[in-house]
């Protein structure tokens, strides 16, 4: 029984879809599903039910999964031994927005916990590169925002935060209970720089062009309200500071915290990285909510 074909097999019982699950181990369907029927003639029993209306595990299928899930992290952790004896053992995680989110401290508590002897280096990043510095190999992984173009990318999601606009506490709308992206339609915005990620650009500028001051980073995006009157959108769990005011925007999709990497790292510590984040973030807090996502 080979790793990889248990790689294949969690990947399937995981998404519960093989479209899905060759998408996310960027392959094919049909020899996704041709090495899903050798691994049941060699366990003997099929792993899958499978209908018009989906897939669902069978009996066998879940202790399988079970196994499979402990048999590869025992290989996970062996590479991270090796790799630790041989002095390699280091990860650049790159971080997009706020450090002192709860969840991005009890994933380094957690992520300790389970390799003490790996060096995480970390990489903050501005707003005009959503995936901090993954093209340009300048992170093995990158903890940020959702959408951008993940062509080339592994990405899962880890939590959804309703965003709001940012405005003047002065301004006519701050004392609103909710505001439309209508409301702020004839408004200046902060913009990103040229040759930012056009999908990225386009979430935060509520889906249409905008002209403004130009920002690079979360503290310059508030500054540009304050000073010049702009708006913007930022998370309505953020605080907006003095002289500031966050107003729920109930026409615009929450902002997905995401988890992503370049597709077919070797490195078992992204991969590591990225279950860990996932279970990090699993922990539910009083304003938020968690759906995983491929």
């Amino acid at each position: 029984m080979e790793l990889r074909t248990l790689r294949y097999f969690v990947a399937v019982a995981e998404e519960l879809h093989f479209g899905r699950a060759a998408a996310r181990l960027h392959m094919s369907q049909p020899p996704l599903s041709r090495a899903i029927r050798r691994l049941e003639t060699e366990v003997g029993a099929e792993l899958f039910d499978r209908s018009p209306a989906g897939v669902s595990l069978t009996a066998v299928g879940t202790v399988l999964l079970q196994e499979a899930r402990d048999l590869l992290g025992q290989a996970e952790r062996m590479r991270v031994r090796v790799a630790a004896a041989a002095g390699t053992a280091s990860l650049t995680v790159g971080l997009l927005g706020d450090s002192a989110d709860p969840d991005v401290r009890r994933l380094a508590a957690d992520y300790r916990l389970r390799h003490p002897h790996v060096e995480v280096r970390i990489r903050e990043t501005g707003l005009a590169d959503p995936t901090c510095g993954l093209h340009a190999g300048l992170v093995d992984i990158a903890l940020t925002r959702a959408p951008f173009d993940q062509t080339g990318l592994e990405v899962r999601e880890l939590r959804a935060d309703r965003v709001g606009a940012l405005l003047r506490a002065d301004d006519r709308l701050a004392d609103r209970d909710a505001v439309r992206l209508a409301d702020l339609a004839d408004r200046r915005w902060f913009v990103f720089p040229e040759g930012t990620d056009p999908v990225w650009q386009s979430y935060w500028n509520g889906g249409e062009p905008r002209e403004g001051p130009v920002v690079r980073a979360v503290q310059e995006c508030r500054q540009a309200v304050l000073w010049n009157g702009t708006v913007g959108m930022t998370l309505l769990t953020h605080e907006a500071g003095e002289g500031l005011a966050v107003v729920p925007l109930i026409d615009m999709e929450p902002s997905r915290a995401v988890v992503a990497w370049n597709a077919g790292d070797p490195n078992p510590l992204v991969r590591s990285f990225a279950e860990t984040a996932v279970a990090a973030y699993r922990v539910r807090g009083p304003h938020r909510h968690t759906r995983t996502v491929d």
